[in-house]
């Protein structure tokens, strides 16, 4: 059977349904950095939940925006005006961080062209990458100097080297060494604030691990989710010990999670973490890691879009209480 989406579950009518966070009261978590006139959808946003990045404290949400896939989008493409509503309304409702790479087909140049638009390129943490295989460091600055003139910037906030700088059919830190020199030059002469690696794959793992120890890093990509695990092995662990921010990416599996839940309501006891729907459910799971800085679910749907939003609101849940996430989970 294929993978049951997230639209299609809604459409069964399963669990609670999309939480719209306009119908949220202020709840528990604490004001963070935000402008006191700023407010996502009635909704302050310094109620938002946020976490620090190790390396300077800066905090940002626990929940950001992705676009692999979902905005591979040209002009005059049906959704090309929603997706770009999405957009506008992530920023609305407090959200910081979005993330794309040249390499998602027109994911990047849409976005720029949206932010640019709007005029909300500096109210984001931009989040891109760099992989240029073996072409050397002259490529990556060049792919660089590219992104940030689709974004109309001259410093972007992150760059990670996408993929160690190999590739899904060659999974290989041979060329990540040249990539890091590169991000490293940019980063001391002030073009990006912070940098990093990504990786979803786990025959990555390893290499990735070692990257996480030869090198000074900011931030590291990876997925993780309820429906996989494999990180809380050993990939979170030594972010903690080493001090690196982690964005989760793939936070629902490619959207297995929801085909496990089609037709099962939440327990009851998802009220005592303000938890209002399965997707929430999910990215509560994922952000309630202590090592976990942001989760990056990507949509192009604005329902969906303020769904995610709610798992930044409210409580998170402790630790005992993702262990019995866990275990319900394995019952589905």
């Amino acid at each position: 059977m294929m993978p049951l989406s997230r639209r299609d579950l809604l459409k069964l009518g399963a669990g609670a349904g999309v939480s719209m966070i306009a119908g949220h009261a202020p709840l528990s978590a604490s004001p963070r950095d935000a402008p006191p006139h700023a407010r996502a959808n009635g909704v302050p946003q310094e109620n938002l939940i946020t976490k620090p990045i190790p390396s300077t404290g800066e905090r940002l949400p626990v929940i950001g925006l992705g676009s692999a896939q979902t905005f591979n989008l040209r002009q005059g493409d049906a959704d090309y005006a929603e997706a770009q509503d999405v957009v506008r309304l992530f920023r609305d409702l407090g959200g910081k961080v979005v993330d794309t790479a040249p390499t998602y087909g027109r994911s990047e140049r849409f976005l720029g062209d949206t932010v640019k638009q709007f005029g909300i390129s500096n109210d984001l943490f931009i989040a891109t990458k760099v992989n240029v295989g073996s072409a050397g460091k002259e490529a990556a600055d060049a792919q660089m100097r590219n992104s940030l003139d689709v974004f109309g910037r001259s410093t972007c906030d992150l760059i990670q080297v996408w993929n160690l700088g190999g590739s899904i059919a060659r999974l290989s830190a041979a060329t990540l060494n040249e990539h890091m020199e590169a991000l490293q030059e940019w980063k001391t002469a002030g073009r990006i604030r912070y940098l990093g690696i990504t990786t979803s794959r786990d025959p990555q793992y390893e290499d990735t691990e070692q990257a996480m120890r030869n090198y000074t890093l900011d931030f590291v990509q990876l997925d993780y989710s309820i429906g996989d695990r494999i990180p809380e092995q050993r990939l979170l662990p030594l972010a903690s010990e080493r001090g690196i921010a982690v964005l989760a990416n793939r936070p629902f599996t490619t959207g297995n999670l929801f085909g496990r839940v089609a037709g099962k309501s939440l327990p009851q006891w998802t009220t005592e973490f303000d938890c209002t729907s399965w997707a929430q459910f999910f990215l509560k799971f994922i952000v309630s890691h202590p090592a976990v800085t942001c989760a990056i679910p990507a949509t192009s749907d604005p329902g969906h879009l303020r769904d995610n939003m709610g798992a930044c609101l409210g409580r998170l849940p402790d630790r005992a209480m993702r262990q019995r996430m866990v275990e319900h989970f394995a019952t589905l």
